[in-house]
């Protein structure tokens, strides 16, 4: 499995979130606390979109097959690169290979994806899965993953319209495709994904046992917790920004929250919604 952090806010340097830290993502890669594996070193990437509406809305990417906890050019980059809004992942293949097109977050147009978890018996589904996905966005599928064939089945029923409804069309789909095949549990997710403009995270299996992930509590939840971090942190970053991670990046009390079972959060939240229930739907 894999660990990832998402990152929506004010315009923030990548290494304050990748490297700061205490148990930051890169501290992750190689002491995960919550994941199936402690190590994820098959490969990295990052995503992010360009600050202050500069470029044309599509965001950047930069994934490679090497660890991330030694890479010089990510900690050149993350030392460099100011956004608003980023995806980060470390990877631990569940057996697909380790190559740069299976490294997360997956870019069509304007939306990044990224996944922890896996089809169950993928390689029994995979045929069936790829059929339905649009025959003109076959083509985009450049690698080998479940997590590519899933962001394009999303983007197929209508991310662009509808992400919470898309994401559950494609859990739908998956979910009966196993029940045919004889697939127990098929479906294993946390997946982050984005427009640029807003943050969408979920949390289901179906199993009903999902990997970890978390939401940060609003900005001026943890100043008022945690006044010292005012000047160290928090001064800089506006009440509306949020982090999701596959782990907690500290310690500190009531700055994160765990994601339900079967539940999905949007950043920037709602008033008085900070996630909301996700179920999959036939497509």
């Amino acid at each position: 499995m894999c660990r990832w952090l998402a990152y929506s806010g004010s315009p923030m340097l990548l290494d304050a979130v990748l490297y700061r830290p205490e148990h930051s993502l890169i501290n992750q890669s190689l002491h995960a606390r919550l994941g199936v594996e402690a190590t994820n070193g098959d490969g990295f990437g990052i995503g992010w979109y360009a600050a202050d509406g500069q470029g044309d809305g599509t965001p950047a990417i930069y994934r490679d097959i090497a660890p991330a906890w030694n890479n010089r050019n990510l900690r050149e980059l993350a030392g460099h690169v100011r956004s608003p809004l980023f995806f980060a992942h470390v990877r631990a293949s569940t057996g697909s290979a380790i190559q740069q097109t299976n490294c997360h977050p997956f870019r069509h147009g304007r939306w990044l994806w990224m996944h922890n978890g896996a089809i169950a018996e993928f390689e029994r589904l995979r045929r069936d899965l790829c059929m339905a996905v649009d025959p003109a966005l076959f083509s985009s599928i450049e690698g080998s993953t479940d997590s590519e064939v899933m962001f394009y089945l999303a983007v197929t029923y209508g991310l662009d319209q509808d992400v919470p409804g898309a994401v559950a069309r494609m859990a739908g789909l998956v979910e009966r495709l196993g029940k045919e095949h004889g697939v127990a549990d098929p479906l294993q997710m946390t997946v982050a994904v984005s427009d640029g403009e807003r943050l969408w995270a979920f949390r289901y299996s179906s199993e009903g046992k999902s990997r970890s992930l978390y939401y940060s509590s609003k900005a001026e939840t943890v100043r008022h917790l945690h006044p010292e971090l005012e000047l160290e942190f928090l001064g800089q970053v506006s009440d509306a920004t949020r982090l999701v991670v596959s782990e907690p990046l500290g310690n500190l009390p009531g700055v994160w929250n765990e994601l339900p079972e079967a539940s999905y959060t949007l950043i920037p939240a709602p008033p008085g919604e900070d996630y909301l229930p996700f179920i999959p739907e036939p497509p």
